[in-house]
């Protein structure tokens, strides 16, 4: 009785792990900009201008490469992997078209970075807004 009590406890712990972990890796995206800017709102469509090259009203900065909030920011919003962002990156700067967007290690880096350019717009973890920016997309 007491082996089955323990193998059904180390279950419950391993599942609840899993939903830990998942729940980590779908926090809400929100797409944030300097509070002085005067944008109030950006749809999904108008942010992937941005982070595909397509525009340059506004200068986009990103998380680092490989980040969970980056690879899900791509697909919900670019609709792309991260390889075919990159491609499409790689591209735009062969041939002088673009500067691809500045990396940065974390959020609160890229936070600092946001609240120091009324021209830049990034995304976070909703989790991650305080007063320093502005959330003008919530991504679905």
């Amino acid at each position: 009785m007491n082996l089955f009590k323990y193998i059904t406890d180390c279950v419950l712990i391993g599942v609840a792990a899993c939903l830990l972990a998942a729940s980590a890796c779908a926090a809400e995206i929100v797409v944030v900009v300097n509070p002085k800017n005067p944008l109030s709102r950006m749809p999904a469509e108008q942010a992937a201008q941005y982070f595909l090259g397509r525009s340059t009203q506004f200068t986009p900065l990103e998380l680092a490469d490989g980040t969970a909030v980056r690879n899900e920011f791509y697909q919900k919003v670019l609709d792309k992997d991260p390889s075919q962002v990159k491609a499409i990156w790689t591209k735009l700067v062969f041939t002088g078209k673009g500067v691809a967007p500045k990396t940065f290690g974390s959020p609160a880096e890229l936070k600092k970075a946001l609240a120091s350019d009324v021209d830049a717009v990034g995304f976070l973890p909703k989790s991650q807004v305080d007063d320093s920016v502005k959330v003008v997309l919530t991504v679905p």
